[in-house]
């Protein structure tokens, strides 16, 4: 199992390094929402984003952003990246990445669609069937010794747009400079019939906190198209 450390989504590093302000075609958006592609468990959905940031003024910035993401009964996988932008903002965030994955070729793609180019790796081992941290998966006794810093909560079973999710929090007390005692809390509902994560939230009072949640999922099998390179993209050699 990863360690406690890696979390699964985000970086206080990156949250550091967003201005007081984030352009609609900023690179500076959420991170992804880990989709694990299993055969046989089609659908689609809308991840909802909603972030703050605490910048070194103490003020806090409030941003969103939305991105599709997919799964078809071959267990290919359609995972966007979208830009952030201010919480009161109408307009649509800007697509900056798409990500394709192929479990029978092993086959992943990225796609630039500002640039309409992609590129291909070829992965050397399948991809992990469940996401990373699932911190409660592990059988009873098995995850890490817990101490006074640390503690795990079960927070039961909720259903999200009708699909039954399990979650966990996870509160990880540490001493900081500029607040004292603070409190790291990451939360994952997981869906074991969807085998992702519906809703992840972190929050750290350091740095901000982000929520994404899935929503509008649909269990029908999505277009095809969906996970394929599109003609009119053109094929680049590295990453840009």
């Amino acid at each position: 199992m990863p360690g406690r450390s890696s979390l699964l989504f985000l970086s206080s590093s990156l949250l550091l390094a967003l201005a007081a302000s984030v352009p609609l075609a900023s690179a500076q958006d959420a991170p992804d929402l880990f989709l694990t592609p299993v055969s046989n468990a089609p659908f689609s959905a809308v991840v909802v984003v909603d972030r703050s940031v605490v910048r070194s003024d103490g003020m806090v910035g409030q941003f969103k952003s939305i991105r599709e993401v997919g799964r078809d009964s071959r267990g290919r996988i359609h995972n966007e990246r979208r830009a952030l932008v201010p919480a009161n903002s109408s307009k649509t965030p800007e697509l900056i990445r798409i990500h394709l994955y192929d479990p029978e070729t092993r086959t992943s793609a990225m796609l630039h669609p500002r640039k309409k180019v992609f590129w291909t790796t070829t992965i050397n081992h399948p991809l992990s069937t469940v996401p990373p941290n699932m911190i409660y998966s592990a059988p009873p006794g098995s995850s890490a010794p817990q101490n006074e810093f640390t503690r795990e909560e079960d927070l039961g079973v909720r259903e999200f747009d009708g699909v039954s999710a399990h979650g966990v929090r996870e509160l990880q007390t540490i001493s900081a400079d500029n607040v004292k005692d603070a409190v790291i809390t990451d939360e994952y509902w997981y869906s074991d019939d969807l085998r992702i994560n519906l809703m992840v939230k972190h929050s750290d009072p350091r740095t901000g906190w982000v929520t994404l949640t899935v929503s509008q999922i649909t269990r029908a099998e999505p277009d095809r198209a969906f996970f394929e390179i599109p003609d009119n993209y053109r094929q680049r050699q590295g990453e840009e």
